[in-house]
């Protein structure tokens, strides 16, 4: 079965810049240059809220793990996390001093990377708020920072037309991917943790192996690519294009699968959801497309590493492994050890952490919300005495 486009959301005013999903699919966030942050319910008939708050155009939007947060960056310079409830309250990140065009958080929720137009990549703590870091070698305009799946690593790309690649802890640059030969508009690491994928302006899609830095795979496009998302199963990429197009890449097999028409003009943003069923596309036509994933009824058969024929550095016929950890789902034979119940347990203790875990980014979220407000009372409170003061001195004099 081919991919199918399963609904369509209408609701913003220009371009859309970004998309992604909650972890259990209920909800779609989606920012556009209209300012805007969009949430829309997955349930048909459900309502979608529209959060203002930012000064300028939308860049990025991502959930956090829990979903129970959103961020946003914005060409006001400010990053912002949101409560994505009714009262769409949000607090504000300031430390770049240019546009904001990527947000991304840790697996574990704890941290947000950031990148910007000031070329720098900045690194914050998620419960307090607060600024860690700086990552800062480019030379140009960053267009995209993640986090690598373990959190140890973050990777970037540049319209300076690199990819770098950085450790966390000690916060140096461990290399740098001069290869693409335009802007690298997104990177992003495959599930496994063990390569990454980045697209841009020369009309390509590069797949690097980050222990060894070498190229594994390219594909040559004949459009700009916006955007790409790995399948959770790693198995698959999906690219956005300014040709209007969406892309399915196989990268078993080295090769492209299904090229998809939805949107009137460039497609912009893609992502899938965070089980792979999904996956939804933004672009300039204002629209927000979401798509049955459906190619991936066969991704839990155990896959070997194979050779690839996709052509690397040009020259066709190479053959790259592509051993970066193509991941599979256990079969049930190797989960027989465990009893049934256990396995319930399990689930259930996981779940009820997680749900915990959920429960303090919100109440971190509103403590800060509550600070915020303190802060401007007494701001207020001191102009009043201030004022007061002054009101007397003047009739003494």
């Amino acid at each position: 079965e081919d991919p199918s486009l399963e609904r369509h959301f209408k609701g913003h005013r220009d371009v859309v810049t970004s998309v992604d999903f909650s972890r259990a699919k209920k909800r779609l966030a989606s920012g556009s240059m209209d300012s805007c942050l969009m949430i829309w319910s997955m349930k048909p008939q459900m309502r979608a809220y529209r959060f203002l708050g930012h000064k300028d155009a939308i860049l990025c939007v991502q959930f956090s793990p829990s979903g129970h947060l959103v961020a946003s960056g914005s060409r006001d310079k400010t990053v912002r996390l949101w409560i994505p409830s009714v009262k769409g309250e949000s607090t504000v990140f300031k430390a770049h001093t240019g546009t904001v065009r990527s947000v991304h958080f840790s697996s574990d929720g704890q941290s947000l990377v950031t990148a910007s137009d000031d070329k720098t990549i900045k690194v914050w703590t998620v419960h307090r708020q607060k600024f860690l870091f700086s990552l800062s070698q480019h030379i140009n305009w960053v267009r995209c920072a993640r986090f690598s799946p373990d959190g140890r690593l973050i990777v970037s790309s540049s319209d300076d037309k690199t990819v770098k690649l950085w450790d966390k802890t000690s916060r140096e640059c461990i290399h740098s991917f001069c290869e693409h030969g335009g802007f690298v508009n997104h990177v992003d690491f495959h599930p496994s943790g063990n390569c990454i994928a980045a697209g841009g302006t020369d009309s390509t899609v590069k797949l690097w192996d980050v222990r060894m830095n070498r190229l594994l795979q390219h594909y040559q496009g004949n459009s700009v690519v916006n955007s790409l998302s790995f399948h959770p199963s790693g198995n698959y990429l999906v690219t956005a294009s300014s040709d209007s197009t969406l892309k399915i890449l196989d990268l078993l097999e080295g090769r492209l699968l299904y090229t998809l028409h939805g949107h009137q003009g460039p497609a912009t943003c893609v992502a899938f959801s965070r089980d792979g069923d999904l996956f939804a596309s933004g672009g300039s036509d204002e629209q927000v497309m979401v798509w049955k994933t459906n190619f991936d009824a066969d991704y839990g058969d155990v896959v070997k590493p194979q050779k690839y024929s996709s052509s690397v550095d040009g020259t066709h016929g190479t053959g790259s492994e592509m051993d970066c950890g193509i991941h599979h789902k256990k079969t049930k034979t190797q989960d027989s050890g465990r009893t049934h119940e256990q396995q319930e347990e399990e689930t259930t203790l996981a779940n009820t952490l997680e749900h915990i875990m959920g429960q303090l980014d919100v109440l971190t979220q509103t403590v800060s919300i509550l600070e915020q407000r303190l802060t401007l009372t007494e701001d207020k409170l001191k102009e009043c005495l201030e004022t007061q003061q002054k009101i007397i001195q003047n009739k003494t004099n």
